[in-house]
């Protein structure tokens, strides 16, 4: 779902450690794991709590934040018609322009609104609605350069909780979890370049990886991990993956030739192993089940929500180290030092050290007023943004200078 819902690949793999400010251009960030190399930041707030540098109201919906060249990249909805793209000046907060298309709210058993998050890449900016509207804007102006209905124009079928899949941009390609395996349309034009069969897709954004030399994608379908190459869409393996409700909505983890997957509604979650075409389970349990966000990985653990429970993992077991009941369903990041970013359900900012031993907290501060925040916050030169589902959305200040 929301993901409540990717960006420039510059190498397919992570990067070393970086002290300096680092932009967000995508979903989970530049290396597609929620992790950010910033480091030199501050959680030192007080009892005060952070400053707040500014606040808008965008419109209901879960999408993310996407932070590039200055500029702040959000969406929402409005008056249950008409979704919204918003730029805004990152130090400022003053709109810079928006892009607006009709999207009902589409409001089915949670508060429906805009599910995935726009992406930065090349001076263009990707957004897909959750009924199929696709554009490519130009991101100084919001111009639309190209766009395309995936639903009416190319006959993707909707799934049930609607399209949700950021877009990755490799190469010259603009890449979505759309259809049974992906669907690639040409970043500068929207001309398809590889597209697979057009059944129900899962609500997760495409992960790269590489495995024994190989690039890969990992598309979370709806009842299957799907791997596809990114040059032309061929599947490269697949393994069976199936909810009560036919949600998967939490990207998966790769790393090296293991893939860690959680999904809610009674599945959870469970590690594999996969070597050329052979897929095999590691061990699978319910200690985690992410229904609508992403974990992340420090040193070995697995941290992140399962239901309205935060814990932590050990990967190579699947066993709980421990859990926290006090955030409520909330959503995560991270930063490159293992300083977890949280927000909880009610709003709460939580930073807490990525400790398997306990969960240890460094500092806290209520941000938002309202509930519902299940959007993952970003860490971004030396700010925090976060939103919750009404559309309250803070930029706040933990550069600690």
């Amino acid at each position: 779902m929301c993901s409540p819902v990717l960006c420039v690949l510059i190498v397919l793999g992570i990067a070393g450690p970086s002290a300096f400010a680092a932009d967000w251009p995508c979903y989970r960030g530049p290396n597609h794991n929620g992790i950010s190399q910033e480091t030199d930041w501050s959680a030192n707030w007080g009892t005060s709590g952070p400053k707040v540098l500014w606040q808008k109201s965008i419109g209901i919906g879960f999408s993310t934040t996407a932070v590039a060249d200055g500029r702040v990249y959000n969406m929402g909805n409005s008056d249950k018609k008409t979704d919204i793209v918003y730029c805004f000046d990152a130090k400022t907060g003053q709109e810079l322009w928006k892009h607006t298309y009709p999207s009902p709210l589409e409001p089915k058993y949670y508060d429906g609104g805009t599910l995935s998050t726009p992406t930065v890449a090349g001076g263009k900016v990707y957004t897909l609605g959750k009924m199929g509207d696709f554009f490519c804007l130009d991101a100084k102006t919001g111009k639309v350069l190209w766009q395309k209905q995936l639903n009416k124009e190319l006959g993707f079928e909707l799934p049930t909780w609607h399209f949700s899949s950021s877009t990755l941009i490799v190469d010259d390609k603009a890449i979505l979890n759309i259809g049974t395996g992906g669907l690639a349309l040409h970043k500068d034009t929207g001309a398809v370049v590889w597209q697979s069969d057009k059944g129900k897709c899962g609500y997760a954004t495409p992960v790269p990886f590489t495995m024994d030399g190989r690039p890969g994608l990992a598309l979370f379908g709806e009842v299957t991990l799907v791997a596809v190459s990114p040059t032309d869409g061929k599947r490269l393996w697949e393994y069976p993956w199936r909810t009560q409700y036919e949600v998967n909505a939490a990207d998966p983890i790769v790393v090296g030739n293991q893939v860690f997957l959680t999904t809610g509604y009674k599945r959870g979650c469970g590690l594999i192993e996969v070597h050329g075409a052979d897929v095999k389970k590691i061990w699978e349990n319910r200690v985690m089940a992410m229904q609508i966000n992403s974990p992340v990985l420090h040193e070995g653990h697995v941290y992140g929500f399962d239901e309205n429970v935060f814990k932590c993992l050990k990967l190579q077991d699947g066993s709980e180290q421990w859990a926290d009941r006090s955030l409520g369903k909330g959503a995560l990041m991270m930063s490159a030092d293992g300083r977890l970013i949280i927000t909880s359900e009610r709003g709460e900012l939580v930073i807490a050290k990525a400790d398997p031993q306990k969960f240890d907290v460094l500092a806290r501060a209520q941000i938002l007023t309202k509930t519902r925040c299940w959007t993952s916050p970003v860490l971004a030169n030396g700010r925090i943004y976060a939103r919750n589902a009404a559309g309250d959305f803070v930029c706040v200040d933990v550069s600690g200078k």
